[in-house]
Protein backbone atom coordinates (compact mmCIF):
# COMPACT_ATOMS: atom_id res chain seq x y z
CA UNK A 1 0.00 0.00 0.00
CA UNK A 2 1.20 3.17 -1.07
CA UNK A 3 0.23 7.19 0.42
CA UNK A 4 1.09 10.42 -0.29
CA UNK A 5 2.16 12.90 2.48
CA UNK A 6 2.57 16.83 1.71
CA UNK A 7 3.72 18.95 4.24
CA UNK A 8 2.94 23.11 3.68
CA UNK A 9 5.58 24.81 5.58
CA UNK A 10 6.84 28.03 5.69
CA UNK A 11 9.09 28.20 3.23
CA UNK A 12 8.32 25.10 1.15
CA UNK A 13 5.61 22.98 0.02
CA UNK A 14 7.22 19.17 0.17
CA UNK A 15 5.62 16.01 -0.85
CA UNK A 16 6.55 12.06 -0.18
CA UNK A 17 5.44 9.17 -1.57
CA UNK A 18 5.76 6.59 1.55
CA UNK A 19 4.89 2.86 1.90
CA UNK A 20 2.75 1.08 4.48
CA UNK A 21 5.96 0.59 6.81
CA UNK A 22 6.52 4.33 6.78
CA UNK A 23 9.46 4.57 4.49
CA UNK A 24 9.79 7.35 1.93
CA UNK A 25 10.19 6.54 -0.78
CA UNK A 26 10.26 9.83 -3.51
CA UNK A 27 10.06 13.45 -2.06
CA UNK A 28 8.78 16.70 -4.20
CA UNK A 29 8.87 20.08 -3.49
CA UNK A 30 8.17 23.46 -4.49
CA UNK A 31 8.09 27.07 -2.56
CA UNK A 32 4.78 28.15 -1.33
CA UNK A 33 5.50 31.66 -2.26
CA UNK A 34 4.57 30.43 -5.61
CA UNK A 35 1.33 29.19 -4.58
CA UNK A 36 -0.36 32.82 -4.84
CA UNK A 37 -3.97 31.60 -5.01
CA UNK A 38 -6.08 28.14 -3.64
CA UNK A 39 -6.23 27.22 -7.51
CA UNK A 40 -2.33 27.08 -8.10
CA UNK A 41 -2.25 24.99 -4.84
CA UNK A 42 -4.60 22.28 -5.59
CA UNK A 43 -2.96 22.04 -8.64
CA UNK A 44 0.52 21.75 -7.31
CA UNK A 45 -0.75 18.82 -5.20
CA UNK A 46 -2.26 17.38 -7.73
CA UNK A 47 0.64 17.48 -9.95
CA UNK A 48 3.14 16.17 -7.11
CA UNK A 49 1.10 13.12 -6.10
CA UNK A 50 0.95 12.27 -10.16
CA UNK A 51 4.91 12.80 -10.24
CA UNK A 52 5.44 10.67 -7.24
CA UNK A 53 3.53 7.74 -8.84
CA UNK A 54 5.40 7.88 -11.59
CA UNK A 55 8.72 8.25 -10.41
CA UNK A 56 8.05 4.85 -8.76
CA UNK A 57 6.94 2.70 -11.60
CA UNK A 58 2.76 3.15 -9.98
CA UNK A 59 -0.34 4.81 -11.52
CA UNK A 60 -1.93 7.05 -9.35
CA UNK A 61 -4.98 4.76 -8.94
CA UNK A 62 -2.67 2.76 -7.32
CA UNK A 63 -2.43 5.20 -4.29
CA UNK A 64 -4.49 4.62 -0.94
CA UNK A 65 -4.95 8.43 -0.07
CA UNK A 66 -3.06 11.79 0.18
CA UNK A 67 -2.57 13.21 3.59
CA UNK A 68 -2.02 17.46 3.72
CA UNK A 69 -0.41 18.93 6.97
CA UNK A 70 -0.93 22.87 7.15
CA UNK A 71 0.17 25.25 9.77
CA UNK A 72 -3.10 26.68 11.08
CA UNK A 73 -6.46 25.52 11.63
CA UNK A 74 -8.28 23.11 9.99
CA UNK A 75 -11.66 21.37 9.58
CA UNK A 76 -10.94 17.88 9.92
CA UNK A 77 -14.23 16.14 9.25
CA UNK A 78 -14.97 18.18 5.57
CA UNK A 79 -11.19 18.76 4.60
CA UNK A 80 -11.50 22.22 4.84
CA UNK A 81 -8.05 24.71 5.38
CA UNK A 82 -9.90 27.45 7.69
CA UNK A 83 -6.60 29.40 8.53
CA UNK A 84 -2.82 29.14 8.04
CA UNK A 85 0.00 31.85 8.41
CA UNK A 86 1.96 30.55 5.96
CA UNK A 87 -0.84 31.34 3.02
CA UNK A 88 -2.88 34.06 2.47
CA UNK A 89 -5.78 31.93 2.19
CA UNK A 90 -8.94 31.38 4.15
CA UNK A 91 -12.17 28.94 4.28
CA UNK A 92 -10.43 26.89 1.35
CA UNK A 93 -12.33 23.09 0.91
CA UNK A 94 -9.46 21.85 -0.13
CA UNK A 95 -10.61 18.27 -0.45
CA UNK A 96 -13.67 19.13 -2.34
CA UNK A 97 -11.59 20.71 -4.61
CA UNK A 98 -8.36 17.74 -5.09
CA UNK A 99 -11.48 15.41 -5.58
CA UNK A 100 -12.23 17.91 -9.07
CA UNK A 101 -9.19 16.29 -10.31
CA UNK A 102 -8.41 12.58 -8.65
CA UNK A 103 -10.78 10.95 -7.02
CA UNK A 104 -9.18 9.60 -4.08
CA UNK A 105 -9.33 9.76 -0.07
CA UNK A 106 -7.75 13.24 1.08
CA UNK A 107 -7.29 13.68 4.60
CA UNK A 108 -6.42 17.29 6.19
CA UNK A 109 -4.48 17.51 9.44
CA UNK A 110 -2.63 20.53 11.35
CA UNK A 111 1.07 19.98 10.37
CA UNK A 112 2.21 19.07 14.64
CA UNK A 113 -0.19 16.42 14.86
CA UNK A 114 1.41 15.30 11.26
CA UNK A 115 4.82 15.43 12.64
CA UNK A 116 3.90 13.67 16.04
CA UNK A 117 1.97 10.52 14.05
CA UNK A 118 5.03 10.71 11.98
CA UNK A 119 7.47 9.77 14.81
CA UNK A 120 4.65 7.93 16.43
CA UNK A 121 5.00 5.26 13.93
CA UNK A 122 7.95 5.19 12.55
CA UNK A 123 10.44 7.41 14.91
CA UNK A 124 11.15 7.99 18.59
CA UNK A 125 7.44 7.38 19.62
CA UNK A 126 7.04 4.30 17.88
CA UNK A 127 7.08 2.15 21.34
CA UNK A 128 4.54 4.57 22.88
CA UNK A 129 0.62 4.69 23.59
CA UNK A 130 1.13 8.21 24.81
CA UNK A 131 3.06 10.64 23.13
CA UNK A 132 4.19 14.25 22.59
CA UNK A 133 6.74 15.45 20.09
CA UNK A 134 7.34 19.46 20.48
CA UNK A 135 8.66 21.53 17.85
CA UNK A 136 10.64 24.03 18.67
CA UNK A 137 10.90 26.64 15.67
CA UNK A 138 9.88 30.34 14.92
CA UNK A 139 6.81 29.25 18.05
CA UNK A 140 6.15 26.10 19.81
CA UNK A 141 4.23 23.28 17.76
CA UNK A 142 2.84 19.90 19.72
CA UNK A 143 1.44 17.24 18.89
CA UNK A 144 -0.19 14.94 20.82
CA UNK A 145 -1.04 10.98 20.43
CA UNK A 146 -2.99 9.27 23.75
CA UNK A 147 -3.72 5.68 22.81
CA UNK A 148 -2.74 5.87 19.76
CA UNK A 149 -4.98 8.54 18.06
CA UNK A 150 -4.23 11.91 17.73
CA UNK A 151 -5.46 14.22 20.91
CA UNK A 152 -7.94 17.46 18.71
CA UNK A 153 -10.04 18.22 21.95
CA UNK A 154 -13.32 19.78 21.66
CA UNK A 155 -12.73 22.17 18.68
CA UNK A 156 -9.46 20.48 16.49
CA UNK A 157 -7.04 23.06 18.04
CA UNK A 158 -5.43 21.17 21.24
CA UNK A 159 -1.71 21.18 21.36
CA UNK A 160 -1.42 24.83 21.11
CA UNK A 161 1.54 24.41 23.95
CA UNK A 162 3.24 27.87 22.87
CA UNK A 163 0.66 29.57 23.94
CA UNK A 164 1.04 28.49 27.59
CA UNK A 165 1.77 31.38 30.32
CA UNK A 166 4.98 30.44 31.97
CA UNK A 167 6.33 34.32 32.92
CA UNK A 168 3.35 36.30 34.26
CA UNK A 169 2.74 39.92 32.43
CA UNK A 170 6.08 38.47 30.65
CA UNK A 171 6.80 39.09 26.91
CA UNK A 172 4.16 40.18 24.61
CA UNK A 173 3.52 37.63 22.45
CA UNK A 174 1.92 37.76 18.72
CA UNK A 175 -1.57 36.07 20.03
CA UNK A 176 -1.94 38.88 22.08
CA UNK A 177 -1.07 37.72 25.68
CA UNK A 178 1.85 38.22 27.54
CA UNK A 179 4.48 35.43 28.78
CA UNK A 180 4.13 33.00 26.40
CA UNK A 181 6.20 29.73 26.78
CA UNK A 182 7.08 30.39 22.77
CA UNK A 183 8.87 33.98 23.58
CA UNK A 184 11.28 31.95 26.01
CA UNK A 185 11.69 28.72 24.40
CA UNK A 186 11.49 29.28 20.48
CA UNK A 187 14.16 29.26 18.25
CA UNK A 188 13.24 32.46 17.51
CA UNK A 189 13.38 33.09 21.80
CA UNK A 190 17.17 31.74 21.70
CA UNK A 191 17.83 33.96 18.87
CA UNK A 192 16.17 37.24 20.82
CA UNK A 193 19.00 35.87 24.35
CA UNK A 194 21.65 35.24 22.43
CA UNK A 195 21.77 38.74 20.71
CA UNK A 196 20.66 40.69 24.37
CA UNK A 197 23.91 38.73 25.55
CA UNK A 198 25.72 39.97 22.64
CA UNK A 199 24.65 43.57 22.88
CA UNK A 200 25.77 43.15 27.10
CA UNK A 201 29.40 41.19 26.03
CA UNK A 202 30.27 42.22 22.79
CA UNK A 203 34.01 40.72 23.37
CA UNK A 204 33.21 37.77 24.55
CA UNK A 205 34.06 34.02 22.69
CA UNK A 206 30.15 34.31 21.88
CA UNK A 207 31.33 37.64 20.13
CA UNK A 208 33.88 35.91 18.38
CA UNK A 209 31.34 33.17 17.30
CA UNK A 210 28.72 35.40 15.89
CA UNK A 211 31.73 37.52 14.02
CA UNK A 212 32.71 34.18 12.60
CA UNK A 213 29.12 34.00 11.37
CA UNK A 214 28.90 36.76 9.43
CA UNK A 215 27.71 38.84 12.19
CA UNK A 216 24.39 36.72 12.19
CA UNK A 217 22.96 35.27 15.52
CA UNK A 218 22.00 31.94 15.13
CA UNK A 219 20.55 29.55 18.07
CA UNK A 220 23.98 27.11 17.47
CA UNK A 221 26.19 30.29 18.38
CA UNK A 222 25.89 30.32 22.11
CA UNK A 223 26.35 26.46 22.28
CA UNK A 224 29.24 27.18 20.08
CA UNK A 225 30.61 29.74 22.37
CA UNK A 226 29.78 27.09 25.01
CA UNK A 227 32.12 24.54 23.96
CA UNK A 228 34.75 27.16 23.60
CA UNK A 229 34.66 27.61 27.27
CA UNK A 230 32.44 30.88 26.81
CA UNK A 231 30.74 31.70 30.59
CA UNK A 232 28.52 34.20 28.19
CA UNK A 233 27.69 31.64 25.96
CA UNK A 234 27.13 28.56 28.56
CA UNK A 235 24.98 31.40 30.91
CA UNK A 236 22.62 31.92 27.06
CA UNK A 237 22.18 27.73 27.03
CA UNK A 238 21.52 27.34 30.82
CA UNK A 239 18.56 30.18 30.77
CA UNK A 240 17.03 28.87 27.32
CA UNK A 241 16.95 25.23 28.92
CA UNK A 242 15.43 26.69 32.17
CA UNK A 243 12.91 28.28 29.93
CA UNK A 244 12.40 24.70 27.75
CA UNK A 245 11.98 22.94 30.97
CA UNK A 246 9.61 25.02 32.49
CA UNK A 247 7.20 23.81 29.78
CA UNK A 248 8.15 20.43 29.29
CA UNK A 249 7.56 19.72 33.07
CA UNK A 250 3.93 21.32 32.65
CA UNK A 251 3.18 18.55 30.19
CA UNK A 252 4.77 15.83 31.66
CA UNK A 253 2.55 16.62 34.92
CA UNK A 254 -0.84 17.38 32.81
CA UNK A 255 -0.69 14.52 29.89
CA UNK A 256 2.09 12.01 31.81
CA UNK A 257 3.01 10.65 28.06
CA UNK A 258 5.44 7.29 27.79
CA UNK A 259 7.45 9.48 25.91
CA UNK A 260 8.15 13.48 24.85
CA UNK A 261 10.56 14.00 21.94
CA UNK A 262 12.14 16.97 21.10
CA UNK A 263 12.09 18.73 17.67
CA UNK A 264 13.25 20.98 15.81
CA UNK A 265 16.97 22.67 15.03
CA UNK A 266 17.46 23.20 18.53
CA UNK A 267 17.32 19.42 19.04
CA UNK A 268 20.40 18.91 17.13
CA UNK A 269 22.52 20.08 19.75
CA UNK A 270 24.54 17.98 21.92
CA UNK A 271 23.20 16.11 24.11
CA UNK A 272 25.43 17.07 27.04
CA UNK A 273 24.39 20.71 26.23
CA UNK A 274 20.94 20.40 25.53
CA UNK A 275 18.94 17.24 26.09
CA UNK A 276 20.60 15.53 29.59
CA UNK A 277 19.88 19.23 31.30
CA UNK A 278 17.05 19.02 30.35
CA UNK A 279 15.85 15.75 31.58
CA UNK A 280 17.83 16.75 34.78
CA UNK A 281 15.28 19.48 35.59
CA UNK A 282 12.13 17.44 34.66
CA UNK A 283 13.45 14.93 36.68
CA UNK A 284 13.45 17.85 39.65
CA UNK A 285 10.46 19.35 39.22
CA UNK A 286 8.02 16.85 38.04
CA UNK A 287 4.89 14.94 39.84
CA UNK A 288 7.33 12.45 41.60
CA UNK A 289 6.73 8.97 40.53
CA UNK A 290 7.87 5.39 40.31
CA UNK A 291 11.33 5.36 37.88
CA UNK A 292 10.44 3.27 35.57
CA UNK A 293 7.18 5.11 34.89
CA UNK A 294 8.67 8.63 33.96
CA UNK A 295 8.42 10.10 30.64
CA UNK A 296 11.31 9.46 28.70
CA UNK A 297 12.71 13.14 27.00
CA UNK A 298 13.81 11.98 23.69
CA UNK A 299 15.03 13.66 20.22
CA UNK A 300 12.65 13.51 17.97
CA UNK A 301 14.29 11.06 14.26
CA UNK A 302 12.78 11.81 11.52
CA UNK A 303 13.59 15.86 11.01
CA UNK A 304 11.97 17.40 8.59
CA UNK A 305 10.80 13.87 7.40
CA UNK A 306 8.04 13.91 10.03
CA UNK A 307 5.42 16.18 8.79
CA UNK A 308 5.48 14.76 5.24
CA UNK A 309 5.52 10.72 6.51
CA UNK A 310 2.84 11.54 9.48
CA UNK A 311 0.39 13.35 6.84
CA UNK A 312 0.86 9.96 4.65
CA UNK A 313 -0.03 8.28 7.08
CA UNK A 314 -3.07 10.00 8.16
CA UNK A 315 -5.11 7.14 6.51
CA UNK A 316 -3.66 4.46 8.64
CA UNK A 317 -4.53 6.53 11.98
CA UNK A 318 -8.07 6.52 10.65
CA UNK A 319 -8.48 2.64 9.85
Amino acid sequence: MYYVGIDIGGTNLKAGLVDGDGTLLATRKCKVAELKNQQILIEAMVQMTAELAGECGLRVEDLCSVGVGIPGAVEIRSGMLLYSCNLDLRNVPLRRLFHQHLKMPLYVENDANCAALGEYYVGAGSSSKRFITLTLGTGIGAGIIHNGKIYHGSNGMAGEVGHMSVVYQGRMCACGRRGCWEQYASASALKRLTAEALEKYPNSILGQVVAENGGRVSGQSPFIAARRGDPVGQQVCDQYVEYLATGVVDLVNIFQPDALAIGGGVSNEADEQLLLPLRKIVERDCVPCNRDRRTKIVKAELGNRAGMIGAALLRKKKF
